[in-house]
């Protein structure tokens, strides 16, 4: 069974039980006897790879267009062949395909119902090819639409940030270090922070594209074919950008499947970090933000509750992502050349990657840019915690202290603090000369928290020029990445 997603715009899965009517192995010619019903229905794949109906049909339409211009199928059988495949698509498409287990996979289910429709034709389509460079062909075809989807909700998510950082330049936060209050920031640089991991994860994705644009098709088994093929016709017809080189490795690697699924890991460790720090602003303690009604839950005992379901359940899928990753990394550790049945165990994997990216990153394009911002709870945070504190020792040391002197001083001005609550910035000049006689009155300046942030003037700094800087040149920089999508 299918760990993945359900997807209303995927086909449903179908009973495992064979219809009758269900004809001989497309491969029985070599087997006299029947295959045992638990195995018919352990080894097959089709409640899962079904869901590469429409690029196992565009890749069967690009090899039949390729055969018949080398003179392998004739333009009557490839007309056929194109005419049978649309109308089995817009059947599938239409939720009226009947599924069967006994034909095993997506490929044996649509070849099947061709040769039924069509006849002889359909018999032929599968000349010069094998299911080995087809399912590999297929699955690149549908990382590769999968990697063009997620950029595009990726790319809404960046720019959602970017506008929600427009609003917060000036907004005074405690940034933070182990979870303790360190130094003043300003809330638009933290969202800023988090466009940066994304855009990482959406340049990984970029790359992984690149690496799974490239075409097996033509490969066969693993030794390639004695047919006249001519890949180039292929590759143009389906949009890769190069032919894969090696048959042996065309068929067998999957190495590309595991990129995605790193890179999904990666974003999903990133946006578990960004729901860490939902959850935990929304609680009574810290009081930051407030996510949309949407995207929250109450409690069915406890009547106050407006509980942060999305975000902790982003955070969780944090694991799937880490597993199926795991998971494929050991399923190719051991195989040998070339093609093994292991394989058919890189899908729902892959499948659950891809699903869990993409509706991870939906909730959040719809949350983040939709949450409310508590300016005066982020303040008051950032006053308390002696976040200043580091700002009083750069000015000792402008003043000629050591910086190891300094440290030492604001320490015990520090301690002073805490024994009679009280926050540096709230002291009396002689309390503060009290710990060092090269201070004077312009050292209130720094420890204002607009002075703090407004000090870290310079690129990457929390200054809110800076952070404007930083906003203005966003949308350029996500337009750059991933250019074919918007």
């Amino acid at each position: 069974m299918t760990r993945s997603h359900s997807d209303p715009t995927k086909p449903a899965a179908t009973s495992a039980t064979s219809p009758a009517s269900a004809p001989v192995k497309l491969w029985g010619g070599r087997f006299e006897g029947n295959t045992d019903a638990f195995v018919e229905a352990f080894t097959a794949s089709v409640t899962f790879d079904q869901r590469m109906y429409r690029q196992d049909i565009r890749g069967s339409v690009a090899h039949a267009t390729m055969l018949m211009r080398v003179g392998v199928l004739t333009k009557e059988d490839h007309a056929l062949i194109l005419e049978g495949l649309e109308n089995i698509e817009q059947t599938i498409a239409a939720g009226k395909f009947e599924w069967s287990v006994s034909r095993e996979d997506v490929h044996m289910n649509i070849e099947a119902a061709l040769i039924e429709r069509i006849g002889d034709a359909g018999k032929r389509l599968h000349t010069g090819r094998s299911r080995n460079d087809q399912v590999a062909t297929d699955i690149r075809l549908y990382v590769r639409d999968a990697c063009d989807e997620i950029a595009a909700v990726q790319k809404r998510l960046l720019r959602g940030l970017v506008e929600l950082a427009s609003k917060h330049t000036d907004t005074i936060m405690p940034g933070f270090t182990h979870l303790q209050s360190a130094q003043p920031v300003t809330f638009g640089h933290h969202v800023m922070a988090w466009f940066e991991m994304l855009l990482r994860d959406l340049e990984r994705l970029q790359e992984v594209r690149n690496r799974v644009n490239r075409m097996p098709l033509g490969a066969a088994a693993l030794a390639g074919t004695s047919y006249p093929i001519d890949r180039q016709i292929t590759m143009e017809l389906l949009g890769f950008d190069a032919i894969a080189e090696n048959s042996l490795d065309a068929v067998s690697d999957r190495d590309f499947a595991i990129d995605f699924t790193a890179a999904a890991a990666i974003c999903a460790m990133h946006l578990s970090r960004i729901a860490e720090e939902m959850v935990l602003w929304m609680s009574a303690q810290f009081q930051f933000v407030d996510l949309p009604d949407a995207f929250c839950t109450g409690s069915s005992i406890m009547p106050q509750k407006k509980n942060p379901d999305v975000a902790e359940l982003v955070r969780g899928k944090t694991g799937r992502a880490n597993g199926n990753l795991m998971a494929l990394l050991t399923l190719m550790k051991g195989q040998p050349l070339t093609y093994n049945k292991d394989n058919q165990e890189d899908k729902e994997p892959l499948f659950d990657s891809i699903d869990t990216w993409m509706y991870s990153v939906r909730a959040f394009a719809d949350m983040l840019p939709a949450m409310e911002v508590n300016k005066a709870s982020m303040r008051e945070a950032a006053i308390k915690g002696f976040s200043t504190a580091t700002d009083l020792a750069d000015w000792l040391v402008k003043q000629g202290m050591p910086f190891r002197d300094a440290h030492e001083v604001v320490g015990k001005a520090v301690k002073h603090g805490v024994d009679n609550q009280i926050d540096l910035g709230d002291m009396s000049l002689e309390t503060l000369q009290g710990f060092s006689d090269k201070i004077d009155e312009s050292v209130f300046e720094v420890l204002t928290l607009e002075g703090s942030v407004n000090s870290r003037d310079h690129l990457g700094g929390t200054a809110p020029k800076q952070v404007q800087q930083a906003v203005a040149k966003a949308p350029a920089r996500v337009d750059a990445i991933y250019p074919t999508v918007s």
